[in-house]
């Protein structure tokens, strides 16, 4: 097994991670890093803070220079950091060493690092919010539709009340519409420029260091924070927590698919689903459970990642390197998670006779609410409950559904009505279309 399954060949179509893979390769780190640093040159260029001529050739090099990764790692092991192995290549590769003297001028390692990441974050954001919209596309089609099917709500694992699978469908989609609204606000205040030198002051930066960090984020369409965030790892926190949430979201669509698809409940079938390689007759659900997986792991990172956030002086070595480790794998799982969730939205189809199988179970004790509800508009609430109670323990214990020992007991009571559980869903079916509404009203991405 390789060290992260999203670098696998054997593995990649289990945890499949699309474009997103791609934003997390050696190259495209150091595509991301030349391009900061030929647009800091550019402004530092226009600035007269460097030669125009320099910056022009540094800024047209950034853009077709092809470094090998493999050659930066000897020095990258020996500094903790790749830049500076990096500007000696890039400088090496000008052939111009007139011009190549002011590559990375005034900059620290942390800025181009930093800068560059988020250059890759911001690409990573669009491509799960597109995967989202796909999510929500195919969530939104199967809530309403079948927005008025009854089936069992279940709570601590057990029958409570009746649902309907649109509301089930519903409650899947909607923390995902939550974390799509929060985009705007995450790109405004966490997809930060880094520009502030060795100690956070900019004091190798010049008089204009504060013009140059907002003409640089200008450049590279991020935001100025105006400020040193070196140490101050909030803008990362709150990127991978939106994608932590990510991945817990969709974990939990999982969790119920693994759940509705169990022997002696399947109510929901996969489509497209796992082969046993020694029992024939099982479809075991792979795509769920690579949800929950992906969710799990990403709980544990995200603690990890937040330790690293607690970061000493003006620059904490084990704390960065911590973060280097945890985000791309947080990254990564939200992006396998979103594929993965694509392809199961599109198979999953629901089972109306086991739901209704379900409902039917236990001698229709799953309207006991409705029943001691109903009870109530004849006598005090709590002597309601309790005669409830006697009623499902007297069907219990003779074997007679429910329905019949109130018909008997109390002839007065819509039984037609209060043991249907298509009367009995509440606000389920609205839910369930509100959400359509929603997801088919969003702007598009």
């Amino acid at each position: 097994m390789t060290g992260s399954v999203f670098d696998s060949a054997l593995f990649s179509r289990l945890f499949p991670t699309g474009e997103m893979g791609r934003l997390f390769t050696d190259s495209a780190e150091l595509r991301a890093m030349l391009l900061v640093e030929g647009m800091l040159a550019k402004v530092q260029g226009d600035q007269g803070i460097i030669p125009p001529e320099s910056a022009q050739a540094i800024a047209h090099a950034a853009m077709e220079v092809q470094l090998d990764p493999g050659a930066l790692a000897q020095a990258t092991g020996e500094n903790g950091v790749s830049v500076p192995a990096l500007v000696a290549a890039f400088r090496a590769e000008m052939q111009a060493p007139e011009h190549a003297a002011y590559v990375h001028w005034g900059a620290t390692s942390q800025d181009i690092i930093d800068t560059g990441l988020m250059l890759r974050l911001r690409q990573a954001l669009g491509l799960a919010e597109k995967d989202l919209s796909a999510i929500l596309a195919g969530l939104a089609e199967l809530a309403e539709t079948h927005a008025a099917l009854p089936m069992a709500a279940r709570t601590y694992g057990q029958h409570a009340t009746p649902t309907s699978f649109g509301a089930v469908v519903a409650g899947w989609g909607m923390p995902l519409l939550g974390l799509l609204d929060e985009l705007p606000e995450l790109r405004r205040t966490c997809l930060l420029v880094s520009l502030s030198g060795a100690a956070g002051t900019s004091g190798a930066l010049g008089p204009k260091a504060a013009d140059t960090r907002r003409e640089l984020a200008q450049l590279l369409n991020l935001q100025d924070p105006g400020r040193s965030w070196h140490t101050d790892r909030t803008p990362v926190l709150r990127l991978c927590d939106w994608f932590t949430r990510v991945t817990l979201a969709l974990g939990k669509l999982g969790e119920d698919a693994v759940q509705m698809t169990q022997t002696g409940i399947g109510e929901i079938s996969l489509g497209g689903s796992g082969a046993s390689s020694t029992m024939p007759q099982k479809q075991n659900p792979v795509a769920p459970s690579v949800l929950v997986a992906l969710a799990r792991q990403q709980a544990g990172l995200f603690g990890n990642l937040q330790g690293a956030a607690l970061q000493r002086h003006q620059r904490d070595g084990a704390a960065w390197f911590t973060e280097w480790m945890c985000l791309p794998q947080i990254v990564l799982g939200a992006g396998a998670a979103c594929r993965t969730a694509m392809g199961l939205v599109q198979g999953i189809a629901p089972n109306p006779d086991a739901m209704r199988a379900a409902l039917e179970q236990n001698g229709g004790m799953i309207h006991a609410e409705a029943l001691s509800f109903a009870l109530a508009q004849h006598m005090p609430r709590p002597k309601a409950q309790a005669t409830t109670k006697a009623l499902c323990r007297e069907a219990a214990e003779t074997g007679v559904p429910l329905r019949e020992v109130v018909a008997r007991a109390w002839p007065q009571i819509d039984c037609e009505r209060l043991f249907d559980p298509a009367e009995q869903l509440g606000l389920a079916p609205d839910e369930a279309r509100r959400f359509a509404r929603q997801v088919t009203g969003r702007p598009a991405g």
